[in-house]
């Protein structure tokens, strides 16, 4: 009993709010402020799959503030922007969003 426990637990915690898939495969992945009824969306170039609040891109070849800016106007205000791991600043997640 104690392990069964133990194992949901475990397994509750890899759980996050980005979908595994997106998360997987993406090389960007945008937080959404939020959800949008979009499941797929053409922003700079590449093909955006999308689910619930969270967007999910392979690489293009434009900076990520441009892809950011490009996927905020098909999907609405981005909550937080990540390219290959690296997050978008505050500044930056601004004018994505400006």
């Amino acid at each position: 009993s104690l392990a069964f426990g133990y194992t949901f637990a475990a397994f509750g915690a890899v759980l996050s709010p980005a979908p595994a898939a997106a998360q997987s495969s993406g090389f960007y992945i945008a937080e959404l402020i939020q959800p949008t009824e979009e499941t797929r969306a053409i922003a700079s170039g590449v093909a955006w799959r999308c689910e619930g609040s969270t967007c999910a891109a392979p690489k293009a070849a434009s900076r990520p503030l441009r892809v950011c800016r490009e996927l905020q106007r098909k999907v609405g205000p981005v909550a937080s922007f990540t390219a290959n791991g690296e997050t978008l600043d505050a500044e930056d997640l601004a004018r994505c969003n400006g």
